[in-house]
């Protein structure tokens, strides 16, 4: 058995098929055609995850590229920093 058509038949006039895809373009939608610009906060959040994201692949490739006593380097120098900011929260 064969399914139905869902789809609207097509006119055999071609004035009728006009008419019917001139009322199918201008037909409202609810508002779903017309795009609502991101807000800030929107615009903010997405930014942020793109740059989580970036980061995240950013520290295993710099991992692999760096070698381990250039790793110490940035390690040790990261510890002082913190411990230079003792108790200047």
């Amino acid at each position: 058995m064969p399914k139905p058509n869902k789809q609207s038949k097509r006119p055999t006039d071609v004035n009728q098929w006009a008419r019917q895809m001139v009322e199918e373009s201008t037909r409202d939608t609810g508002g779903a055609s017309i795009p609502i610009p991101p807000t800030s906060a929107q615009i903010s959040a997405f930014m942020a995850e793109m740059g989580r994201k970036g980061g995240k692949i950013g520290g295993k490739r710099r991992l692999i590229s760096l070698t381990p006593e250039r790793r110490k380097e940035i390690a040790l120098k990261a510890a002082r920093a913190r411990w230079a900011n003792n108790g200047k929260h």
